[in-house]
């Protein structure tokens, strides 16, 4: 066996590891102090569409029928201004986004890119793209109140599922972070595209855009 080809299999290997770690992650629900009862849903509702600012990090994870990828996220809201970091397993280095509700801007080891939408920039850079304009509302379990939309709900009142702009969007873990209830598993599906979204810390409120 040459060198190159021990390297070769060794990434392989890693990358395998780290494709099961992300899996692991979105399948164990967190230990929780509290349990989400009748009514908690109704009560903290005003309290969600008020919110606007928080930082949360966690892991993502894109599946098409061609290809898997997984990566760490870093993302701090500021009512209209974000800053979402994105940074792969495979090399791929940190991707930084940037918005204020005029302008786009993705900075990595390339450059520094803009377009329109961060969607399309996402794309164009990326290879794969989250919908964010509407995520800042699913992220919350509250539908985007620019497009029609469709729910149900779990056996307490809380979102169990939703159906806007052609995503079925399924929540399956809560976490709690100062009196709030937010989603710490979602699965988003468009088509044959599959995203996982899993946060493992939400600090509501708090922001840190220099």
């Amino acid at each position: 066996m040459t060198s190159g080809t021990a390297i070769g299999r060794t990434l392989q290997f890693l990358t395998l590891a780290l494709i099961v770690l992300l899996a692991g992650c979105a399948t164990q629900a967190p230990s929780q102090k509290e349990e989400r009862h009748p009514g908690d849903w109704r009560t903290q509702q005003p309290s969600l569409e008020a919110l606007d600012t928080w930082t949360a990090a966690g892991k993502v994870g894109i599946r098409t029928p061609d290809d898997s990828q997984s990566a760490n996220l870093d993302w701090t809201q500021r009512t209209d201004q974000y800053r979402i970091s994105v940074s792969g397993p495979w090399g791929t280095g940190r991707n930084t986004l940037r918005g204020n509700g005029h302008q786009v801007t993705l900075t990595n080891g390339d450059g520094t890119f803009q377009a329109p939408t961060p969607e399309e920039l996402m794309a164009q850079q990326m290879g794969w793209s989250l919908p964010l304009s509407s995520l800042v509302y699913w992220v919350r379990g509250l539908p985007d109140p620019r497009s029609p939309h469709s729910t149900s709900e779990d056996d307490v009142g809380f979102p169990a599922t939703m159906d806007q702009a052609g995503w079925h969007i399924d929540y399956r873990d809560w976490s709690q972070a100062d009196g709030l209830w937010l989603p710490r598993r979602i699965v988003m599906t468009y088509d044959d595209l599959r995203t996982t979204l899993v946060i493992n810390r939400w600090q509501p409120g708090q922001a840190d855009l220099p």
